[in-house]
Order: structure tokens, then C-alpha cells, then sequence
């Protein structure tokens, strides 16, 4: 019988209860404030990192998983029964967590574990590892686990508004977005991710506007895909006005209820900062 065990990491942005519920493994990165180094969700939990990012001057800063807390993951997942292991890790183009997994990997011997470039972050990395973690349920082979989970990239999507560039200007994510540095004081960046990169997606002038903005990348994507699933909105402590007013203009291309709400951690907060917004969904697969 197959024994697929999925493993993730902490970029993912899943709550301890979906992964305990999923089976997930989750291997977390490190956060570190100035000297002070934390391993994120086991030292530092998602309210003590915002509240260190609104009381903390600087900026904080990410590290990958060593490829040794890949293996243990591994081999902890091997002693416990599996017959491989699938792990879907945050975008390699944002992340050094991808090569420590690969790395990882090649120590394992004949164990099959097939490492998986999400080519995403947060929600959309998570809705993929949930769906992985499905077809390992179900009894699917690795095979079937990887396919599944491949089957999201390229029609999983990832937006953003955040309040400055700084943080990711700072972190060296800002990739295509570099056209937006200049005059940040008057603008509310918009960003697209859903290549597993960082992208210019527009600029407004005020955060009402980027929201609705924010709001059209959904109703866009319904008009050229059909339809959407999967709609998420993950924020960095933004306000509840702001969690409204974009839920509500949502609710012009899906059912306002079916969205669901959930909080961005410390590996993805690092690099957007407070009050950052962002909004996955997931497009239909291709006919065949």
C-alpha cells in the first residue's frame, strides 16, 4: 500500500491545525531581529513576530532550512512507515529552501523523495501541499502525489498590495518590481508572484484603490479561465476595514462567503511588512 507522507516548509503559511489535520510535515526557516535568531512557528509564533515588526527598528531577516532538517523530516517519515515522500517547498527563485531540500534528498539513498518547486508562497504554495497531502491520504502513489501537485503550477496565482517596497527591496525579492522604486511615498504597489518571482503589477494612489485593484486580478482571471476556486486572502495584521472592503468587492465576481481569510507568517511577512494584503486563487486545469 502507498504511505506518501507530504512535507512543506514554513513559507507556506498553513495553521498548525490544517497541517496537523493534513498529515503535513512542515520544516520551518529561521527568522532573525538583529543578533536574535528564531525558528519560525517553534520559537516565534505569528502574533510575536508582528509585534516585533511594529516594535522593532530594521528590518528582520530570513534563513532557509538546512539540508539536515530536511533529512530528519525524511527519515523521521521513512521510520514512521511511508514509502516516499513528496515535499513542496517555496519558490526556488525567492528561497535557498529549495536547494537545501534537494540536497536533502540526494542524502536519502533508495527512499524515493521527489522535491517539488511550488514556483509560489503562501496560500498558494499551501493550497497545493493540501491537495498533495489529499491525494496521499487517498492512498495515491508518489507518482499520482507529484502530479497533483505539479498540476497546480502555472494556474495557481499570487497578488499582492503592500504599503512601501522597502522590506523587499531590503531583502533582495524585488526582482521585477524594481520599475516601481522612486517616488513610493505617494503610491500603494501592486505585485504579482505567480510565477514564483516578484512583479510589477501596478501602482495606485491610494489603498482603497489598490484593494479594488487587487479585486479586478480575480475578476480578470474568471473572465479568460471560466471560472476560480481556491480564493484566499492572507494578510501581514491588516485591518479589519481593509480585510472588508476587499472581501466585499470580491463578492462581485465569487461568493463573498466562500473566501477564505487567513493570516501571513513570519518567512513571507519578513520581506512584505505590515499591512501587506495578498489574494490567491487557483484556475482550472487545462482540458485535455
Amino acid at each position: 500500500m502507498n504511505r506518501i507522507h507530504v512535507i512543506t516548509d514554513s513559507a507556506c503559511d498553513l495553521t498548525d491545525e490544517q497541517a496537523v489535520a493534513a498529515n503535513i510535515v512542515v520544516v520551518p526557516l529561521s527568522i532573525r531581529f538583529g543578533t536574535e535568531e528564531f525558528t519560525d512557528r517553534v520559537e516565534l509564533s505569528a502574533d510575536q513576530f508582528w509585534s516585533k515588526m511594529g516594535s522593532t527598528p530594521g528590518l528582520p531577516e530570513t534563513a532557509a532550512p538546512s539540508p539536515g532538517a530536511f533529512e530528519a523530516a525524511y527519515r523521521s517519515a521513512q521510520q514512521a512507515g511511508a514509502t516516499g515522500v513528496v515535499c513542496i517547498t517555496i519558490s526556488a527563485a525567492l528561497s535557498a529552501t529549495h536547494q537545501s531540500a534537494m540536497l536533502a534528498a540526494r542524502a536519502m539513498g533508495d527512499f524515493p523523495v521527489t522535491v517539488i518547486d511550488s514556483k509560489s508562497i503562501t496560500a498558494g504554495q499551501g493550497t497545493m501541499v493540501l491537495a498533495a497531502a489529499t491525494a496521499a491520504a487517498a492512498g495515491e502513489s508518489l507518482d499520482a502525489v507529484t502530479a497533483v501537485a505539479n498540476s497546480y503550477i502555472g494556474r495557481s496565482f499570487v497578488y499582492g498590495t503592500i504599503d512601501s517596497l522597502d522590506n523587499l527591496r531590503k531583502g533582495g525579492r524585488i526582482g521585477g518590481a524594481q520599475a516601481l522604486l522612486g517616488s513610493l511615498l505617494s503610491i500603494k504597489p501592486l505585485i504579482d508572484i505567480s510565477s514564483g518571482v516578484v512583479e510589477e503589477a501596478g501602482k495606485q494612489r491610494t489603498r482603497s484603490r489598490a484593494l479594488t485593484a487587487l479585486a479586478g486580478f480575480l475578476e480578470q482571471a474568471k473572465v479568460e479561465h471560466g471560472s476560480v476556486s481556491n480564493v484566499k486572502v492572507m494578510h501581514g495584521n491588516a485591518t479589519e476595514a481593509d480585510l472588508a472592503a476587499l472581501i466585499a468587492v470580491l463578492g462581485n465576481t465569487v461568493d463573498s462567503t466562500t473566501v477564505q481569510v487567513g493570516r501571513i507568517g513570519a518567512v513571507i511577512g519578513t520581506h512584505g511588512g505590515l499591512g501587506v494584503i495578498g489574494l490567491c486563487f487557483v484556475a482550472p486545469a487545462a482540458e485535455k
